[in-house]
């Protein structure tokens, strides 16, 4: 049997094997709830309070603003409809980009039919977001903004800093939620610094396991809860706490941070090293990578090329293949044992027609003859040219098949 080649790691990651030492432990020796006043409960509950530390010192807050969920949609949906909910005193107005992921798009879609007024942004070519476009539409009634970090599908990098401070500077009480699922474990992200008041992460994305979320709350932001029960996380999160997902990501944030620079230029470095063999496969598109809009790759030269995939997630890759659908090239990859996706991020199971996609100009047969192809750090050089190689030779094999 062929090598096992995953390359699907936005849609989610295997589980580091030390966070799932970590993770076992917790499950048949510190397996007390941590509400119980025994012993078993306070050794539960120091495992909380040491990945609230942990955490805290990566995203440089205070361990009083880390909220622990389920994962990073119902983070999104706690800061965006319990933000709006508890603020609406001060307005109805938010804002978003046509870019986001549907946890954010449809949190906003319920927010309209309830009263609420929505403004969605475009983006360019490349899927970046205009810091100028959000000041100009931050109006006195706008409550909150929302914008995705890193985009789950094509890897745009949005300027959330400049955004940031664009938005505060046209309205000191306007909040900022960050959808930071893509980009935590691969961007350095302080979000006092950036001016963001909610941001959203997620465990699965990082090599820890699949029912962890993070919600970072700024001080003094007010928000309101949507579950309701036992008190749980200062009653903005009730429900005993999933206490061995949330040491495991914060084991597996601890492990990405201690050599972000390192594990970024790697994933760069495989990043760079595929699009250059992308050259071999005819009329391939990259999307996403602002040297190579409107280019073919042979025309740009190394330093560009670099330097310009460096501006975008290092573990992203959005190849449109003219000719051959999506699902078709996902399951023949599959058939050699190379896993991609299609579709967007969450539902490739659910194929539909890209939102981000149609958002950045992709139009026609175009939409349903793309595929991401997404890294981590368990991947090497011989994964990329692996699945070069495999995409070299199928290609012209679907695409003869397809013209029959």
């Amino acid at each position: 049997m062929e090598k096992e080649i995953y390359l699907d790691n936005s849609a989610t990651t295997r589980v580091f094997p030390e966070v799932a030492a970590l993770m076992n432990t917790i499950y048949l020796e510190k397996y007390g709830n941590p509400s119980s006043m025994h012993h078993k409960g306070v050794e539960a509950e120091k495992e909380i309070r040491t990945a609230k530390e942990t955490l805290s010192q990566i995203l440089k807050c205070r361990p009083q603003n880390l909220y622990f969920t389920s994962c990073g949609s119902e983070s999104n949906n706690i800061a965006l409809i319990g933000g709006a909910l508890a603020n609406q005193r001060a307005g109805k107005h938010l804002i978003t980009s046509k870019l986001e992921h549907p946890a954010v798009l449809e949190s906003m879609k319920f927010l309209e039919s309830i009263g609420f007024e929505v403004t969605y942004l475009p983006v360019d070519a490349n899927g970046h977001v205009s810091a100028q476009d959000v000041a100009d539409a931050v109006r006195e009634d706008t409550i909150l903004v929302s914008c995705m970090f890193t985009n789950n599908e094509i890897g745009a990098v949005e300027p959330i800093a400049e955004i940031g401070e664009a938005i505060k500077k046209k309205n000191p009480k306007t909040l900022f939620h960050v959808d930071a699922v893509q980009a935590f474990g691969k961007e350095e992200i302080y979000p006092s610094k950036m001016h963001i008041d909610f941001l959203a992460a997620s465990g699965h994305k990082i090599h820890s396991p699949k029912g962890i979320g993070l919600l970072y709350v700024a001080d003094g932001v007010k928000v309101r809860n949507l579950i309701f029960g036992g008190g749980q996380q200062g009653g903005l999160r009730s429900g005993t706490e999933n206490v061995a997902g949330i040491a495991g990501m914060a084991l597996a944030a601890k492990m990405l941070y201690s050599d972000l620079a390192g594990e970024r230029e790697k994933l760069f470095a495989m990043k760079e090293h595929f699009l250059r063999r992308c050259e071999e496969i005819p009329d391939v598109i990259i999307n996403g990578v602002p040297a190579l809009y409107g280019k073919k790759i042979a025309d740009v030269g190394e330093e560009e090329l670099s330097a310009s995939v460096r501006t975008t997630a290092p573990q992203v890759i959005s190849l449109t293949v003219p000719g051959v659908r999506a699902e078709v090239l996902l399951h023949a990859l599959e058939d050699r044992n190379i896993y991609v996706s299609s579709g967007s991020a969450c539902s490739s199971n659910r194929p539909h027609l890209s939102e981000t996609l149609k958002a950045i100009g992709v139009t026609g047969d175009a939409l349903d003859n793309t595929i991401r192809i997404s890294t981590s750090v368990m991947n090497s050089m011989d994964d990329m040219d692996a699945a070069a190689d495999a995409l070299k030779e199928i290609v012209p094999m679907l695409r003869k098949y397809t013209r029959h």
